[in-house]
């Protein structure tokens, strides 16, 4: 399939961008830097696109399959910058008739999942108070994509770690996994890739985590 990713650069869309490109796909990694994106391959394409205007991006999106997104704030400072631009990547797929999304989100924005416990739901809301900001970035993301006309999957993974890939962990569409602490961005990757043909994923939040 052709794929399309954003956020290419970052921790999990380096995995996408790896794991898609060991699995046969054609990828075009959309970046700002093309000199932080380690990942090659002669399926690969790597363009260097101005995130905020969307007729830049519509030629990488153009005929694709897929689009996939790791797009997200670094840091607290970034709040916004998921919505900023993940708006921008919807025009562009609308424009082109490119339906099939697939987002990175976090697993507060998600309910929380039965049987989590007061250490659970403690760890939650200390966390989201950190990162409100943040967090409010994403839920209006998500707000985003449920007004668009794309087929889009939003994955809510907890606490990220940089761990190779198991292929070993938990799904639950529209909720998260009980007492789910940690995933590595490797897997939140092979998780996207997964739902790409997965219809009862399209237009759901699917929580992922060990």
């Amino acid at each position: 399939m052709r794929l399309t990713v954003f956020g290419a650069t970052g921790g999990i869309g380096q995995e996408i961008v790896k794991q898609a490109l060991a699995t046969g796909h054609q990828v075009t990694a959309v970046v700002r830097d093309p000199a932080r994106l380690t990942v090659t391959g002669t399926a690969l394409d790597v363009v260097r696109a101005d995130l905020t205007d969307a007729e830049a991006l519509r030629p990488a999106v153009s005929g694709r399959g897929a689009v996939l997104s790791g797009l997200g704030a670094r840091s607290r400072k970034d709040a916004g910058v998921a919505t900023r631009l993940t708006r921008t990547v919807l025009r562009a797929m609308e424009a082109e008739a490119v339906r099939r999304l697939v987002v990175v989100s976090a697993a507060p924005i998600g309910p929380e999942a039965e049987g989590d416990g007061p250490l659970d739901r403690a760890v939650r809301g200390l966390v989201s108070l950190l990162l409100k900001d943040v967090y409010a970035d994403l839920r209006e993301m998500e707000e985003e994509l449920a007004r668009s006309t794309t087929d889009w999957t939003v994955v809510r993974p907890p606490r990220l770690q940089n761990k190779p890939l198991t292929g070993a962990y938990r799904t639950v569409v529209g909720g998260n996994p009980p007492k789910g602490r940690f995933i590595a961005r490797a897997d939140v990757a092979h998780a996207m890739l997964r739902m790409i043909d997965d219809p009862a994923t399209v237009k759901q939040g699917v929580g992922v985590a060990y």
